[in-house]
């Protein structure tokens, strides 16, 4: 928990732009108000003065002016970048992806006569529901994000006088700000859960993190306190969401009701007085359910950690699973790079008496190219050797996520080869698909499943037609789903090459827009009406012509759906892999690893990232 963070107000929204919570913090807002008169006293001719926002608005105000940024910036989140739709002003005339999470609003005062900025606004969403977070931030902060939002130049330019990037890192509560709003969203959606860690000898089927990489001794811990017997509140991880599913930041309707006991009871006992102090939900609700007895003292030569109210004793066991995911983008073209990274946590669940510190080594470290870490609190900051990194750390009750990083693949991709898709009419498009799967992986690696989805989120699907030459195929409305391998038949210390010809027909392209392809080809405009009729007496392009003429009357998409802008097209690759981690880290050679794949059509449109020459 950052050390200088305090809540001025929070809010939830939900997917009509309603507030159905609020919370604000009168001693962090007496703070805000004391700043702002120091800051207005030792400015008075500072043009800007007005954008800093002196009170909390009301429900009806905050939801007012979020629903006109909406409205503004395009979508929930916004653009992100500067598009020739941004507004002088607006959050995307900064020009930088960090707004579509850190957002401001302007408060509407009629009786003032002038629009004012609350700024920064930490912007979560989770299920149905918009968690807005506004941490406690000097007034010159805001000052300054509001001349970002009047400048003419575009960008995040190193040379600029002001940029968003070196403001808000001399912001440290932003951070907290964000802490609390996924601990909210956690719990107003009814997802929190540990890091599931199983204790079992054989690895299932039942989720990501569903194998146990083994246990270590405790015979190197040293004992540091006299047992103390406490209870200690237990807990039923549940099951790991879908491998693979492609995550959308668009509020669902029909989820659970709001449970706004358990969160007053939460917010009032983790950030009492708007500081927050421990966002552990586990914790807290331990804690609220058993208390305290009499004999729950806490050793006196040692000072008891917040993530550990309870003491432990019984039997002592600690283990250990790595989880890896697998993030990749195969574009199959010599100008386009394919992308392929890995990012992992190691879970942990240490049931040890007393309040031990333990150390273990973890290997591969320097020869896996770690790009990023980050630890959990209990941890201190490891000692880097050859090829160990030995860690120490204090560890809670219960499971919890000990180390997180991003890294490179060791190896090359497991699932590789290309996919196409070629409309040969305005309602029909010809696909193929040919992949090779394990390649250069040797047991004991083996992929458990592996399933290949065609999504078409605005065409409606009425048939396919084709036969792969393994697995299985079935279709829904707006997609086409291959399973090449199934739950059961697991792949291991072999490659396979699968195959996948065939069409796909969508329903008539002029029941979904208001224009027929019809209409559009006959009315063209004069400017470029040789052109186009060249075009379609040519057969070479007819394919080309068709893409383009679609693309153009292609209905909106909201911009939360990123894979859907334009006319591109691609296929979606989800995978399970279990024996060992693709990043080189390793405890045990027992691990789980997951796929998030993209393959991208070949002949279609696709987004890319340039890399930049030196």
């Amino acid at each position: 928990m950052p050390g200088d963070c305090s809540i001025r107000a929070l809010w939830i929204l939900n997917n009509l732009d309603a507030v159905v919570y609020s919370r604000r913090f009168p001693v962090v807002e007496k703070r805000w108000r004391a700043a702002c008169q120091s800051e207005n006293e030792s400015s008075d001719d500072d043009p800007v003065k007005y954008t800093v926002f002196s009170s909390v608005p009301s429900d009806s105000e905050l939801a007012a002016a979020f629903s006109e940024r909406k409205t503004r910036e395009g979508s929930v989140r916004g653009f992100g970048i500067r598009v020739s739709q941004s507004r002088e002003g607006s959050d995307s005339w900064v020009d930088d992806p960090i707004t579509r999470h850190i957002v401001g609003v302007y408060i509407n005062k009629e009786e003032e006569g002038e629009n004012n900025l609350m700024w920064p606004l930490a912007l979560h969403i989770k299920g149905p529901y918009c968690i807005l977070i506004l941490p406690l931030v000097e007034p010159r902060h805001v000052k300054a994000y509001a001349r970002l939002c009047k400048r003419s130049d575009c960008g995040n330019a190193v040379t600029a006088h002001e940029n968003l990037s070196s403001l808000l890192l001399d912001i440290p509560s932003i951070t907290g700000a964000f802490m609390v709003a996924h601990a909210i969203g956690d719990i107003v959606t009814g997802d929190v859960v540990e890091p599931e860690v199983v204790v079992s000898q054989s690895p299932s089927v039942g989720g990501l993190l569903d194998s146990l990489t083994g246990s270590i001794g405790i015979s190197g811990i040293s004992s540091r306190a006299k047992p103390v017997a406490a209870p200690v509140a237990s807990s039923t991880p549940a099951g790991a969401a879908a491998i693979g599913a492609l995550a959308s930041d668009v509020p669902k309707s029909g989820s659970r009701l709001l449970d706004k006991d358990a969160l007053r009871s939460f917010i009032s006992s983790a950030m009492p007085f708007g500081t927050p102090l421990d966002l552990s939900y586990s914790n807290i609700f331990s804690v609220r359910a058993n208390g305290f007895s009499s004999l729950d003292i806490p050793p006196q030569d040692l000072k008891q950690p917040a993530w550990k109210p309870y003491l432990y004793k019984g039997k002592q066991r600690l283990l250990f699973t790595i989880h890896e995911t697998l993030h990749a983008a195969m574009y199959d073209r010599d100008e386009i790079p394919d992308s392929l990274s890995v990012s992992g946590q190691i879970n942990c669940r240490a049931e040890l008496e007393r309040l031990p510190d333990v150390s273990f080594p973890l290997t591969g470290l320097s020869t896996s190219k770690i790009e990023a870490l980050s630890f959990h609190p209990c941890a201190q900051v490891p000692e880097q050797n050859v090829d160990k990194q030995a860690l120490m750390f204090s560890p809670p009750l219960g499971n919890f996520v000990l180390m997180r990083y991003q890294a490179t693949c060791r190896l090359g991709p497991p699932v590789k080869g290309f996919y196409q898709l070629s409309m040969v009419s305005e309602d029909e498009g010809a696909f193929l698909f040919k992949l090779h799967l394990m390649e250069g992986y040797k047991s004991p690696l083996t992929m458990e499943f592996c399933n290949v989805t065609m999504p078409f989120p605005r065409r409606r699907i009425l048939s396919f037609d084709g036969t792969p030459s393994i697995g299985t195929v079935s279709n829904a409305e707006h997609s086409v789903e291959w399973k090449i391998i199934t739950s059961g038949r697991g792949l291991s210390g072999k490659s396979i090459e699968a195959t996948f010809p065939g069409t796909v027909r969508f329903a008539p392209w002029q029941m979904q827009r208001s224009t027929s392809f019809r209409s559009v080809c006959e009315g063209i405009t004069d400017d470029d009406s040789d052109n186009e009729t060249e075009n379609t007496n040519n057969m070479a392009n007819t394919e080309e012509f068709l893409m383009e003429k679609m693309s153009k009357d292609l209905p909106p998409v909201d911009l939360e759906e990123p894979f859907s802008w334009l006319a591109y097209n691609y296929a979606k690759v989800s995978f399970k892999i279990i024996g060992a981690s693709l990043s080189g880290i390793s405890i045990d050679p027992k691990s789980v690893t997951s796929g998030d794949y993209i393959l991208w059509n070949t002949l279609g449109k696709c987004p890319s990232a340039v890399t930049a020459k030196v």
